[in-house]
């Protein structure tokens, strides 16, 4: 089976005006909510191709019950744990210029702690397990590599999908899969990345702290796949980005589709390439149909260094 972990889940509002006034009343041409946040996005995804799926997470409040009753209606099983306060709201504002303002999310006790990590314990061999997003104040910053740490011996893989200290500190449990953009790298190695070159080298410098799958995606550019086999190329798909919210969670969601199916780390590659790009070119998450129409035009190649 294989589980998300949302610590932080949201509503995500999604509101469209035209030509936004600071300081007036405006109204809205358009406005749409998505149960949000990274693992649920990959939960969503895993859906949509039809590979099932447990959502696991924080939620609580009004809002945790919207996101719940939605993923249920997206036939997406949930086992999340309920807490005292509210799950956040996060506002996208689409006007002149895209704006965000993202809630900060409710306070995780102990006892809740506690809770999913006794859910966790009961992960077995051939599970596949997706750490996705930001790690609220109220938890330990560590909390990924304490979850890693307690299903390493039970044959679980591990996909860690953040940035910043949480990832360093996911990278030394020897995770089966990171994705990081090239400007989640740069913060990582506090260097300024001017060349393919040297974001591979960083990336195989992932590789050697311990990551077993690195991917590195670039949007319009591609995407990169190093491990121990080499390092490998996968075109982009042309088309009209509608939404790149969601589009790297899309990735790791269509990845771990095709892994889950076939074991061949290259064909999920491909396969996690053109559901990113799939869902970067719909308004809302992308569909099996939408993925299938972009397969033809992906190739994976070895890389080939100046």
């Amino acid at each position: 089976m294989i589980y998300t972990l949302t610590l932080n889940p949201s509503i995500d509002y999604i509101v469209h005006v035209d030509d936004l006034q600071l300081g007036k009343v405006n109204r809205t041409t358009d406005d749409t909510k998505f149960p949000g946040g990274k693992g649920i996005n990959v939960s969503r995804i895993l859906s949509n191709l039809g590979v099932n799926n447990i959502a696991l997470g924080f939620l609580g409040g009004f809002t945790g019950e919207f996101i719940e009753n939605t993923l249920n209606k997206l036939n997406i099983k949930t086992d999340f744990i309920k807490v005292n306060g509210d799950t956040r709201i996060n506002v996208k504002l689409k006007s002149n210029e895209e704006t965000e303002i993202n809630g900060t999310g409710p306070y995780i006790s102990k006892e809740n702690l506690n809770a999913l990590m006794k859910k966790l314990n009961c992960l077995k061999e051939n599970d596949i397990l997706v750490l996705a997003g930001s790690i609220q104040s109220s938890l330990p910053s560590d909390l990924y590599l304490q979850i890693q740490k307690s299903v390493k011996n039970k044959g679980v893989k591990v996909v860690v999908d953040t940035s910043g200290d949480a990832l360093i500190e996911a990278i030394k449990n020897k995770p089966f899969l990171i994705k990081p953009n090239n400007h989640e790298i740069e913060e990582i190695f506090k260097t300024k990345i001017k060349s393919m070159d040297e974001l591979i080298n960083y990336g195989r410098l992932l590789v050697e702290m311990g990551s077993e799958n690195v991917i590195i995606s670039m949007a319009g550019d591609g995407a990169i796949l190093l491990n121990k086999e080499g390092v490998f190329f996968g075109n982009a798909p042309k088309g009209t980005v509608q939404n790149s919210v969601g589009a790297g969670d899309s990735l790791v969601g269509g990845f771990l589709a095709k892994y889950y199916e076939t074991k061949d780390i290259l064909k999920a590659f491909k396969h996690g390439i053109a559901t990113g790009s799939a869902s970067a070119f719909s308004m809302d998450l992308c569909t099996k149909d939408d993925v299938e129409k972009l397969l033809d035009v992906i190739h994976i190649e070895p890389y080939k260094e100046d």
